[in-house]
């Protein structure tokens, strides 16, 4: 009686993960059309504008959304990350997943916010750095730094070229 109690634990177990997984690529395949290909690095960054800044990359969502993470690629899944912006643009470095290049004129604003994709902080917890994919579709990208007194540097850059903050 008790093994058949744990096989149908099991199997109820092994269901939930292949739902998860099935509602995770049902998801990716319905966001592929919007997010389409990420801009390439360019092999010219420009000058280094902000010393990198280390910490986890939280994810991307569709704008404005907090919580609708994108779950195409790699892009829902959280690394730890350097962050660091250059003349032309941020670059985010991740561990373990391809690297993301935010080309400048495609950044609307950069700002400190207290959650994103899911993880809820203190007050201005994350930086969250909003911008426009080469299809169109506007998505904000989120990174919890390890030290968050830079995060005035971060905003002040955008306003400083530009953007919005």
């Amino acid at each position: 009686m008790r093994l058949l109690q744990v096989l149908i634990l099991l199997a109820f177990f092994v269901l939930c993960l292949g739902l998860m997984y099935w509602a995770w690529t049902g998801r990716a395949k319905k966001q592929a059309g919007a997010i389409g290909e990420l801009p390439a690095v360019p092999a010219d960054c420009g000058a280094q504008l902000l010393e990198p800044t280390t910490g986890l990359y939280l994810g991307s969502t569709l704008a404005p959304s907090w919580i609708q993470r994108i779950t195409v690629g790699d892009l829902g899944f959280r690394a730890t990350a350097e962050l660091t912006r250059f003349e032309r643009g941020i670059l985010l470095e991740r561990d373990g997943a391809a690297t993301i290049w935010i080309p400048q004129e495609s950044i609307t604003a950069v700002r400190a916010e207290r959650g994103h994709a899911g993880k809820v902080m203190t007050e201005d917890g994350v930086l969250v750095i909003r911008w426009t994919l080469p299809t169109g579709t506007e998505v904000d990208t989120g990174f919890r730094g390890d030290d968050k007194a830079v995060y005035p540097a971060w905003t002040a850059a955008a306003t400083k070229t530009g953007d919005e903050a």
